[in-house]
């Protein structure tokens, strides 16, 4: 590999008291929380819309707001369920609180709450590098249709999912002794009965949603090589009679290696098709079966994992250790999905999860916050955290913190976490 050198002047468009990197669960709850409370917010997203892996990557539902019939995770993330429901764009499934919902509602409400708090917003907007002065990050730098461009922040948060602001600011990653976790291709099926299938509402605690039936039709041809693997079958309701989306592609790579993560979604791509043909010629429910949409990209279950001022552990996690910190919890299975073949490793928790604050922060970097999917937390513990209700507790943590940061001239590392706990559980957050 041969490599080439470019020097430029890069304009900087603007200058925030919170600059936050990625509009998926956790980043645009996480920018609605910081302008709540006061701070000048910018988000900047990749694609044109908001919800990251529940939009761009049809992963539904929504897990879970509620577990042994309390809710765990509120504040803006309930609110968002909440009015999500009321404008006919999901349904939350009780007691658990899972929420089935229409992806476009979604992107919709979503842009709305960001608007309605004051954010501005930079889509189409590629994160490519930062600048930084010692131990703070001083500017983001992204790429669009304009060219290059920097923005100036006193903090950030980092809701890229892979931990791609962390990584470009030097933030040792955890390494991982087992393969990643595969991704999976999520894809909308029409042409079905959907309210005759069973499985596609999320209501119940201690369920495993995976379709045994279309499971054990398709594990025999697998096993002779006549599809390609597959895991599950689970699928959602959209609030569709005949629609549904489903999550059932798999395959191993590195989502954070853009040639692995090409060669991964074109044979995911295949795969879909593939496997609905399938259902297609063995259900008769499925004999009119028609992929109507694939998702814009792969959904990612694991890449970077950030070694934060704490590292989670699952052994933490599963017991529900309560931390002094404690600024979000957990309710979803730890979820382990095999690289090898259709397995997956499914524990339920006794108790929902705390996660604690020090955890989205790293010891070194003093206006960095990184509540996504990449925060510092072990395998077992980021395999149930990672889920969206989840991160839209801690991308608002995040953003609670950020504004404090910014009204008292403080580290990240130096918050009081007293206060951002009373400010969390007065908004409704179960952290007490």
């Amino acid at each position: 590999m041969t490599n080439v050198t470019i020097t430029k002047s890069i304009p900087v468009a603007a200058s925030y008291d919170v600059v936050v990197c990625g509009g998926g669960p956790s980043g645009f709850i996480g920018a609605i929380a910081a302008a709540r409370k006061g701070a000048k917010v910018a988000l900047i997203e990749r694609y044109g819309f908001l919800g990251g892996m529940a939009t761009a990557g049809l992963v539904a539902p929504i897990s879970e707001f509620c577990y042994n019939n309390e809710l765990v995770v509120g504040g803006i993330p309930w609110e968002f369920a909440q009015r999500l429901e009321a404008e006919g764009g999901a349904t939350i499934e009780y007691p658990l609180g899972s929420v089935c919902f229409d992806p476009e509602r979604y992107k919709l409400l979503a842009q709305q709450m960001l608007l309605e708090s004051g954010v501005t917003p930079y889509y189409h907007a590629y994160l490519s590098d930062c600048l930084m002065d010692n131990t703070a990050i001083t500017h983001v730098v992204f790429e669009s249709k304009s060219g290059t461009t920097a923005l100036a922040g006193r903090y950030f948060l980092d809701c890229t999912g892979d931990g791609d602001l962390s990584f470009l600011g030097g933030v040792p990653m955890q390494a991982f002794s087992a393969p990643l976790q595969p991704a999976s291709l999520c894809f909308c099926l029409g042409g079905i009965d959907a309210t005759a299938l069973p499985k596609i509402r999320h209501e119940k605690q201690g369920v495993n949603y995976h379709m045994e039936s279309l499971r054990n039709v398709l594990l025999p041809l697998m096993e002779k090589g006549e599809i390609p693997r597959f895991g599950g079958p689970w699928m959602c309701w959209m609030l569709s009679k005949d629609r549904v989306l489903v999550n059932m592609t798999r395959t191993e790579g590195n989502m954070i290696d853009e040639r692995e993560q090409t060669q991964v979604e074109c044979r995911l791509r295949e795969d879909a098709f593939q496997l609905v043909q399938a259902l297609a010629e063995n259900v008769e429910a499925f004999k009119n079966a028609k992929i109507v949409y694939t998702a814009t990209q792969a959904g990612v279950r694991e890449t970077r994992h950030i070694c934060g001022a704490h590292i989670l552990t699952g052994s933490e996690y599963a017991s529900a250790t309560r931390f002094p910190d404690a600024i979000g919890r957990g309710a979803h299975p730890i979820d382990i999905h095999s690289v090898s073949g259709g397995s997956q490793r499914c524990e339920f928790l006794k108790e929902a999860a705390y996660i604690p604050y020090r955890s989205i922060i790293t010891s070194d970097i003093t206006n960095l916050l990184v509540p996504g999917r990449s925060f510092s937390a072990d395998r077992e513990a980021s395999a149930s955290a990672r889920v969206q209700a989840s991160m839209m507790g801690l991308g608002q943590a995040a953003g609670f913190a950020a504004a404090q940061c910014t009204a008292r001239n403080c580290s990240v590392q130096d918050v009081d976490v007293e206060i951002l706990r009373k400010e969390l559980i007065s908004v409704g957050s179960n952290i007490s």
